[in-house]
């Protein structure tokens, strides 16, 4: 399983596909399968069966929701100038602190906008 450039939250364009060119929020990832859901973006229309719930109010219909889309079809937006951009990681040394008190240098991988070098 690769890690993926994107992460819940994210603003994202469509680069490919029926939507090219929406910008939407990431909803939800699913990295075992390389997709994503864009607040949006790829919309259905989904059959659902009539029931009734507990205080007899009737659901179900015919419900547009978002599907999910590859991973591939989307690029990060950089927040600096609202284009999209690659991404890129940095290392940040960073000090940590263990139960007993004491310190130690970690690194922390740090998102890079490779458009304009800030972070994302």
């Amino acid at each position: 399983m690769a890690k993926l450039h994107v992460r819940k939250g994210d603003t994202v364009q469509v680069i490919s596909g029926k939507d090219r060119g929406i910008t939407g929020k990431v909803i939800e990832v699913y990295p075992e399968s390389d997709r994503l859901i864009v607040e949006g973006v790829n919309r259905i229309k989904k059959h659902t069966r009539v029931g009734q719930n507990a205080r007899g109010s009737k659901t179900g219909g015919i419900i547009t929701t978002e599907a999910p889309i590859h991973v591939s079809n989307v690029m990060v937006v950089d927040p600096e100038d609202g284009r999209p951009t690659r991404i890129g990681y940095r290392k940040d040394k960073v000090e940590k602190r263990r139960p007993d008190g004491s310190t130690y240098e970690s690194e922390r991988s740090v998102r890079v906008s490779k458009r304009t070098g800030k972070d994302l």
